[in-house]
């Protein structure tokens, strides 16, 4: 893990809270844990909200490997980013890939995806969802890790509890579950191309992103373009 210079990090933290709400929470969400995995050095981190069925889904995550760690939880109900959620508390491991807690994770998990911490997003005084990263090697999680992580929380926190005060709790909620929908949109296109293209996940999604970047449209709408155009004429 790449060492902070604590001087950057409070910075980095002052700067996320003072930034413009004019952006979207969702915005702002994605810009927060952007900043967190530019300034760890990780080699992916992600933000999980619970939905109705208090499973939880991706609303951001910076990687493709990393979203295995949704799919996999979701698949055997437990993991670590699923304990941080219903403890209220942190959880680290060392090695997902042989942690004696989860051991049916390993085979669904992206080879990449080892050590893992995870830290609860609160609203309301208990948990809405989480807060994880991971590295590519096991690695010793430190008391300076978490607490750190725990600080980008709580700046998640506050964006979402403003959010709360502007605007009715329901409508935030259809905010982000719209979010989490395009998420699902975005990935099932990726896996179309993937099949038709005989593509890699990444090689699937950086080819959908740049589409949408030189036709100037939100990749979100390209994807559910590209899913309509698979589907047979009624």
């Amino acid at each position: 893990m790449t060492r902070i210079d604590p001087e950057a990090l409070v910075a980095s933290l002052r700067g996320l809270q003072k930034a413009s709400e004019a952006t979207g929470v969702v915005h702002h969400l994605e810009r927060i844990v952007r900043v967190v995995d530019r300034l760890f050095g990780y080699a992916g981190a992600g933000l999980m909200f619970a939905d109705e069925g208090k499973a939880l889904r991706y609303l951001v995550t910076t990687d493709e490997a990393g979203r295995s760690l949704e799919h996999a939880q979701a698949a055997v109900g437990r993991g670590p980013c699923v304990s941080a959620f219903f403890n209220n508390d942190a959880v680290t491991t060392r090695d997902v890939q042989t942690d004696e807690r989860w051991p049916d994770l390993a085979e669904l998990l992206h080879p990449s995806v080892r050590a893992v911490a995870g830290v609860p997003v609160r609203l309301g005084g208990g948990p809405v969802g989480t807060l994880n990263v991971y590295q590519a090697e096991p690695h010793d999680w430190e008391e300076s890790d978490t607490q750190a992580l725990l600080a980008y929380a709580h700046v998640i926190e506050e964006v979402l509890a403003a959010a709360v005060k502007a605007e009715e709790k329901s409508a935030l909620a259809d905010q982000l579950q719209y979010a989490l929908d395009y998420r699902i949109v975005i990935e099932r296109a990726i896996g179309y191309l993937m099949g038709k293209h005989d593509l890699t996940a990444a090689q699937a999604f950086t080819g959908l992103r740049k589409r949408a970047r030189d036709s100037r449209r939100r990749v979100a709408d390209l994807a559910a373009e590209i899913l309509g155009e698979q589907a047979p004429p009624a």
